[in-house]
């Protein structure tokens, strides 16, 4: 049976509560372990936009909504570069990728990168038909999607999106759960 426990207090200066108790470390690590898919959302920045390139980011907070009308959701921080481009851009995409494209999921992690051009320069990719955006090859599924709604939530912001196309391969799949990948 799971006890309830109030919040711990801050365990170090950097660990400073929110209003309610609960600080930021505390919670992520209460998160972390909660398993989770792992997938990379691609969408292509138009040629006459402001970077005319494909974006990349790796996520874990990657839901299947409905199935009539097919329909997920993608947690975005807001402000990120993909929060920003999926304002504009109303499609993207997503490859859910395979327990040997962890290299993928590490490297659309990594932080304060300037351009994500280099990002998908040795990787083997196809771009979309409805979407243009790269869908990932050797991923476990690919799906295309275009923009029903956004709802902003906290410091991060809900996608919610319309599936398009998919495709799939059998095989098992990396889970992220306590800061680590895992396979299935």
């Amino acid at each position: 049976m799971l006890q309830k426990t109030p919040a711990s207090p801050p365990v170090s200066d950097l660990a400073i509560p929110h209003a309610e108790g609960v600080s930021n470390d505390d919670f992520r690590a209460a998160m972390s372990r909660l398993a989770a898919g792992v997938v990379l959302v691609t969408a292509h920045d138009p040629d006459d936009g402001p970077r005319g390139e494909d974006v990349g980011m790796t996520a874990t907070a990657f839901v299947s909504v409905s199935l009539d009308p097919p329909l997920v959701l993608v947690s975005l921080r807001n402000g990120s570069r993909m929060d920003d481009l999926l304002t504009d851009v109303p499609v993207w995409a997503v490859s859910i990728l395979g327990e040997d494209q962890r290299h993928i999921a590490g490297r659309f992690a990594m932080k304060n990168r300037v351009s994500d051009r280099l990002l998908f320069a040795d990787l083997p990719y196809e771009r979309g038909g409805e979407s243009g955006a790269p869908l990932m090859g050797g991923a476990l599924a690919t799906l295309e999607c275009r923009t029903e709604s956004r709802v902003v939530a906290g410091d991060h912001t809900l996608v919610v999106g319309r599936v398009l196309t998919v495709a799939a391969e059998p095989a098992a799949h990396p889970v992220h759960r306590v800061s680590k990948y895992w396979s299935l």
